[in-house]
């Protein structure tokens, strides 16, 4: 708990993997990629009670064996390519409410595809949601020289500006600074996602985290990436 506030942590991990089979347990700095987010939820000072919630009994094996608790099966509704977020979440905080009585206050979200923050980055976006009564704290990594003044698209073959005219000569210091979420940590007001069915709501607040701790999963290259920085990590 912080300051009285029940968390339950949620880690998704569906089977289905196009882009990289069986992408959730390959192996990444000598762990299955799941076991990276099952050790920063358990590393955590503040979450209560941390649950898998998969449809894959090899992921769930996996999980089990590096300590996190599996008390269901996700139904085979929301384990399909299709399937959206919010009710796999909704599913799983419903699960554990029945089952222990009890409501939580605050769901810490795990990804197995962003596996490089740490336990002291979740604690600390647990104590900003906590602390200022936000829907939602999420960690973002600013975007560099992705910058979205400087997208582009292609209209009857020729580049036009993606949204707005990249201004003639802008450096790149001179850019407002432009961020996206980096999937590390996700702390979310548990009514909120209940009762307003919404992820993020209308109060998101910015945890701000360097390159090496927000690499995300899609491909082998991300793979490549994470190796490399988990070594300069000493890991």
């Amino acid at each position: 708990m912080y300051k009285n506030k029940l968390i339950l942590g949620i880690i998704t991990a569906r089977g289905g993997s196009k882009g990289v089979p069986r992408k959730n347990i390959r192996p990444l700095a000598g762990k299955p990629l799941i076991a990276h987010s099952i050790l920063r939820g358990k590393g955590s000072k503040y979450i209560d009670r941390l649950v898998l919630s998969s449809d894959d009994e090899e992921i769930i094996g996996v999980g089990r064996s590096y300590g996190a608790e599996v008390p269901f099966v996700r139904p085979a509704e929301l384990a399909t390519d299709t399937a959206k977020s919010l009710p796999v979440i909704q599913h799983a905080i419903e699960f554990c409410e029945k089952q222990e009585g009890r409501k939580y206050d605050l769901i810490a979200l795990f990804e197995p595809t962003a596996p490089m923050g740490l336990s002291e980055d979740v604690d600390k976006c647990i104590e900003i949601a906590a602390e200022n009564d936000a829907d939602s704290v999420l960690g973002i990594e600013e975007v560099g020289d992705w910058h979205p003044v400087r997208a582009k698209k292609i209209v009857n073959g020729r580049i036009e500006p993606f949204i707005i005219p990249e201004p003639e000569g802008m450096r790149r210091q001179d850019q407002e600074k432009a961020y996206f979420r980096n999937g590390s940590v996700y702390i979310l007001r548990r009514d909120n996602l209940m009762e307003n069915d919404s992820l993020w709501g209308e109060v998101s607040l910015p945890y701000i985290m360097p390159e090496e701790r927000s690499t995300n999963i899609d491909n082998e290259v991300d793979f490549v990436r994470a190796e490399y920085w988990f070594k300069k990590r000493g890991y």
